[in-house]
């Protein structure tokens, strides 16, 4: 991937006039000649605290437009902007500062405190986005940018959501961003005009490539909520202004519970998709019934991240696949000798590609484990393909088990348990057993007046899986730890005999 032209200046010039964003709670527009200007102005901002090529930014602030014009201006510059994730106290942001030494901290009004306690023991300057900062933006001189974005350098650094462990700095590329944005935009049907919402957390990257760098290249519209409100999202599908619209299992979950939902024209929104964690079959159903297919999909913060997505055509026949690979990323399974298997074996995906991070933040030796000896990155999640091509994804290698000398895969289970009607959630686990070696654990989140019943739930899954795939134990729960994106982080689930 050779380089990229600075995007925000070719959109102005296109077409200026044409609507990048849309501050739902405010009205807000703010079309491209706008957004070029602003990035350009920031830029000039940012270089006169210093800021120069190479450099990091830290940026601590729920979803608004002043994230993407110092994004963009952090490309004018050829600096690296590094999302931070609001939910983590200062003392876990402290860790991620001294990771990446930042020279500035931006922050916005909602974060601001815990901004200037992480800043503090590195002495860094903090520049708050509700305080002074449109002010300064606006009267600095818009700054020229560079000639081009060279494909292979970091644009910003996206720290794992940390589901098994301590969070690691993946490099994003601008080649990763673009290839992305034909990955996605061809799965999707993607049309300049169209219009996404943005907002799942910037600090991951869902909230950045899913779809709202896509629609930005473009030259469609984003329309922009500070974090997920069920209520507003809702009003805008059933207005018609979405066309594009893509959420974690956690989503549309709160979406069906909320009381607009059964009065919501679903079919106005042109293409429906999901991430981030498996998407139970019972969801599926139910949007399909009103008219909307959702569309699952699979991939990492280090592939860019569009990898799998199913086509709508096959979405219901083929439920519960996230489909097959995009255009620009091919994927294989894998042995634990590193053997490629054939159609219907569970090994591991791996992934190859032009769209792959280069490797993790100063992190050589874990960078150098991510990959195969033949260039192939591990994914470390379980799948298989079907005979027609279709991708199965199994859950995590970490989270598979091992009972009586079988092997249990959490995700089917918990498939199996979303589906009766008193459950709202599942998340599976292996524990340790004396007998079996290893044996499930169902963390169940129940339906608003169902009562506790592990023993109705243990008939419902003998009558659909084998023995052994039946979880012994049963924990009920409020909720479940979680990261920003809904992924349930199962390591730091109670183990039977804990306190509930």
């Amino acid at each position: 991937m050779n380089s990229l032209l600075d995007i925000t200046a070719r959109r102005a010039a296109i077409e200026p006039d044409a609507i990048a964003f849309h501050v739902v709670e405010t009205g807000e527009q703010i079309d491209y000649r706008k957004l070029e200007q602003r990035s350009a102005c920031a830029a000039s901002l940012l270089q006169d605290r210093g800021i120069a090529a190479g450099d990091r930014v830290a940026i601590l602030c729920r979803n608004r437009v002043e994230f993407f014009e110092l994004l963009f201006a952090c490309a004018k510059l050829g600096a690296i902007l590094v999302p931070l994730n609001w939910r983590m106290p200062a003392s876990e942001l402290v860790q991620l500062l001294e990771d990446c030494t930042p020279v500035l901290m931006v922050t916005g009004a909602e974060d601001r405190d815990t901004a200037h306690a992480a800043s503090d023991p590195m002495a860094m300057r903090v520049l708050d986005l509700d305080d002074d900062y449109n002010r300064l933006r606006d009267a600095a001189r818009p700054h020229p940018g560079r000639d081009s974005w060279p494909g292979q350098e970091c644009w910003y650094l996206i720290y794992t959501s940390g589901t098994t462990g301590k969070p690691k700095g993946v490099i994003q590329t601008y080649g990763m961003a673009l290839v992305n944005s034909i990955n996605i935009g061809q799965a999707i049907g993607l049309r300049g005009t169209d219009s996404t919402l943005n907002f799942l957390p910037l600090f991951h990257t869902a909230g950045i490539n899913l779809h709202t760098l896509p629609v930005l290249f473009g030259g469609g519209t984003i329309h922009i909520l500070p974090g997920f409100e069920a209520g507003p999202m809702l009003e805008l599908i059933n207005a018609g202004a979405l066309d594009v619209f893509i959420g974690v299992p956690a989503v549309y979950r709160e979406l069906t519970l909320h009381p607009d939902f059964a009065k919501t024209d679903l079919t106005r929104l042109r293409h429906w998709s999901c991430g981030g964690a498996p998407l139970p079959d019972i969801l599926v159903e139910t949007f399909a019934a009103r008219g909307a297919i959702v569309c699952n999909g699979f991939g990492m913060t280090e592939t860019g991240p569009t990898a799998f997505l199913v086509d709508e055509a096959h979405a219901l026949e083929k439920i519960g696949s996230v489909g097959k690979t995009q255009i620009l990323v091919e994927a294989r399974i894998a042995g634990p000798d590193g053997a490629v298997l054939a159609a219907e074996e569970t090994g591991e995906i791996q992934f190859h590609g032009p769209g792959l991070t280069p490797g993790y933040w100063q992190r050589p030796q874990e960078t150098a484990e991510l990959f195969t000896r033949d260039g192939w990155l591990k994914s470390g999640d379980l799948g298989r393909f079907d005979a027609d091509g279709y991708c199965f994804v199994a859950g995590r290698i970490k989270e598979m088990y091992i009972s009586g000398g079988e092997n249990v895969y959490p995700a089917e289970v918990e498939n199996v348990l979303a589906d009766h009607p008193a459950v709202q959630e599942a998340a599976v686990t292996g524990v340790p057993d004396e007998k079996w070696g290893e044996v499930g654990c169902a963390h169940i989140i129940l339906r608003q007046g169902a009562g506790r019943d592990a023993e109705a739930l243990a008939d419902w899954c003998r009558e659909r899986l084998a023995a052994y795939k039946v979880p012994r134990h049963v924990l009920f729960a409020h909720d479940l730890p979680r990261t920003a994106a809904g992924k349930v982080q199962k390591h730091l689930l109670p183990q039977p005999g804990d306190r509930e």
